[in-house]
């Protein structure tokens, strides 16, 4: 392997790692000898599942008590390296998360070097890493690294790797000092929201089915959440339905939204806009249905339907309901 270490940003939901973290610890392990976490909490709380990702020892901060973790983790990760703590990795990875970009921005800042973003792919020339980030709207590809002699930061976006466990020895713990921080460390979290689902989270789904604007109105998604539920799968939509107001943001999927890779994804009305196939192109079924047999959507569908999808949906939820 070119690369002694990389260091990946650990992040949490509740009392488990984060999928992100672990898509990432698969794909440090591939390129480093040694594969270490840092992260805001205490450490010891999820040391045995990162140690079964490969992670040899979780660098935490304990409890921060409200505070920002990206004020608090960048300070103490570059007062560690500059106090020689801890030997500065070759990389550091993060995933493009609203803590994981805080941190990198501000690591970034302190270490003085730079940060690249959007990362679909890595890999290892001699001892510097090379990270691939799609342009112009997933059209290609573009391949960038470091040269400032520094460790470089890598922003990963998710569903980018596999994650896969290796069944590793509970990682090793140790404390991060954080330093005083000043003004910016009395900023504070005090309240934080939760979205309520009844399924499985969009971007965790092995089932996605997301509406677009072959609809025709709102109240049409209905049919969308209808066969979602039907088949315990999670609704997504297209930008072009967010921006018309008739779901959330937090269920785009595409460039500007969330990424999935579900075994199947199912597209209604969505015409396949390469912003929207750049979030769903890696799912391992693609089943589209659109009335227009010249749709961009079919060019990636596994199985294309032709037909108007108020005529083809209900039929599809009829025929699954009475199995």
């Amino acid at each position: 392997m070119g690369l002694d270490k990389i260091w990946v940003f650990g992040e949490a939901n509740g009392d488990a790692v984060a999928s992100i973290t672990l898509e990432m610890l698969a794909a440090a392990r591939e390129l480093a000898d040694t594969v270490e976490v840092f992260m805001a909490g205490d450490g010891d709380d999820y040391a045995e599942e990162l140690g079964e990702h490969g992670a040899e020892t979780v660098y935490s901060t304990g409890d921060l008590d409200g505070g920002l973790q990206g004020v608090a983790v960048a300070a103490a990760v570059a007062n560690a390296i500059e106090e020689g703590d801890v030997d500065a990795p070759d990389a550091f990875l993060l995933g493009t998360t609203q803590d994981g970009r805080d941190v990198a921005a501000r690591l970034s800042v302190k270490l003085d070097t730079g940060v690249i973003t959007n990362c679909v792919a890595l890999e290892a020339d001699g001892d510097e890493l090379i990270g691939s980030e799609p342009v112009f709207g997933g059209v290609t590809d573009v391949r960038t690294k470091n040269t400032s002699g520094k460790p470089g930061i890598f922003l990963i976006r998710p569903k980018s790797f596999e994650a896969e466990g290796v069944g590793g020895a509970e990682a090793d713990t140790e404390d991060l000092d954080v330093p005083d921080l000043g003004a910016v460390g009395a900023a504070k979290v005090t309240n934080s929201h939760v979205e309520e689902s009844d399924g499985p989270k969009l971007d965790e789904a092995a089932i996605v089915v997301s509406g677009g604007r072959g609809l025709g109105e709102a109240d049409a998604f209905s049919l969308v959440d209808e066969l979602a539920s039907t088949v315990g799968g999670a609704a997504g939509a297209s930008r072009a339905i967010v921006d018309a107001g008739w779901v959330p943001y937090s269920m785009q999927v595409g460039q500007t939204g969330k990424v999935v890779k579900p075994t199947v994804y199912i597209a209604a009305g969505i015409s396949g806009a390469t912003q929207h196939l750049v979030g769903m192109k890696g799912s391992k079924n693609i089943i589209a249905i659109n009335k227009d047999p010249e749709a961009p959507i079919f060019a990636v569908a596994d199985l294309g339907i032709v037909g108007d999808v108020h005529k083809v949906m209900p039929a599809l939820i009829e025929a699954l309901k009475s199995r």
